[in-house]
């Protein structure tokens, strides 16, 4: 603990070492959307620390003065300093803390993304997220990795992870399969299917008809037959 900061100065030091970066990192992720490679919370680290010493020279180049005798008068005066001087006080916090890292984070995204318009960009980390995204009702049918298929029906009830949990899927409702993976008939009772995307090596999502003949589907909407 004797390395810990001492004093109001030497507090307000560290912070603008690290905080400006944290706020840049935040914010690339939230608007890149999550990144599989960054989920070490190591690299993230190392990202933030990086992103704080680009800023921090920059401003250090450019309002380096004005910063000088701000904390000069924080460490002769303490607290009593940012009620004497509360207005820029809240400038600089808003300026160096949260608009600076915003704009960074709002020109590299930008830049990155102009950069590889070849490339369709979507916050969505993973085809997973991006299947179950705002899905509507469906048939959802899956080959287990032992070759037998599995399905149901998809509908308000149900649910699906995203990351970075694991790939998972509740089916509100199951369905007996056959052999060649068309859906026979809905399983009575059924209280829902829960399935794991490790076990299975295919996924396939089957759209309802849009007009259902009037003696084909059950109370799920679902007809008897592929779906295809």
């Amino acid at each position: 603990m004797g390395n810990a900061p001492s004093t109001v100065a030497q507090l307000a030091l560290l912070v603008l070492v690290v905080l400006p970066g944290i706020t840049y990192q935040f914010l690339r992720e939230h608007w890149r959307g999550a990144v599989p490679g960054e989920r070490n919370p190591g690299e993230r680290v190392m990202r933030a620390l990086a992103a704080s010493v680009v800023l921090d020279a920059i401003y250090l180049i450019t309002i380096g003065p004005c910063l000088t005798r701000v904390f000069r008068g924080i460490g002769g005066d303490g607290p009593s300093y940012f009620i004497r001087e509360p207005r820029l006080a809240g400038l600089l916090v808003l300026g160096l803390f949260v608009a600076a890292p915003a704009a960074a984070a709002a020109g590299v995204t930008y830049w990155q993304r102009r950069k590889q318009r070849t490339v369709r960009f979507r916050p969505t980390p993973t085809a997973w997220d991006r299947v179950f995204q705002e899905r509507g009702s469906c048939f959802v049918r899956l080959r287990l990795r032992d070759g037998v298929w599995i399905g149901g029906w998809y509908g308000t009830r149900s649910y699906a992870t995203s990351y970075p949990h694991p790939a998972e899927l509740y089916l509100e409702s199951a369905w007996l399969m056959r052999p060649d993976g068309t859906f026979h008939r809905r399983i009575e009772e059924t209280g829902g299917l829960y399935v794991r995307a490790a076990d299975t090596d295919v996924l396939e999502i089957l759209l309802p008809p849009p007009v259902v003949p009037d003696d084909g589907p059950d109370r799920d909407g679902a007809t008897t037959g592929d779906g295809d």
